[in-house]
């Protein structure tokens, strides 16, 4: 009992000056205002923030988003083609992808995958 209190107490004091050195070298200098300001995809953080964004920029994001999460899936069932059954991973992979391809065509008809105006 008398050992844990003595590490209780030393692991206490430990996270202590751990956190007041973090405390103490975390201190930003005020003379660097560029470096300390946020800065957000170009935007000024200077103006107001309620102006709108162009929507072209928030659906590539979308779109890339939703790309990355395909290669995501798609990998590990490569992967896993030997250790399953054919018919049920062919099943699955074959919806997996029917499932892309109609949300790629429901972009494509919406006009969300023109860059250019």
């Amino acid at each position: 009992m008398k050992m844990m209190m003595i590490m209780s107490v030393i692991i206490f004091t430990l996270s202590m000056i751990i956190m007041m050195m973090a405390t103490i070298l975390s201190k930003k200098m005020t003379e660097d205002r560029e470096k300390s300001s946020p800065f957000e995809c170009g935007f000024d953080p200077k103006t107001s923030p309620r102006i709108p964004f162009s929507l072209r920029f928030f659906l590539i994001a979308v779109v890339f988003l939703i790309f990355d999460v395909e290669i995501a899936l798609l990998l590990p069932m490569i992967i896993i083609i030997k250790k399953s059954e054919i018919t049920a991973w062919t099943l699955t992979s074959m919806m997996f992808l029917i499932i892309l391809l109609i949300g790629l065509y429901h972009e494509w008809n919406q006009g969300s995958l023109e860059w250019a105006l």
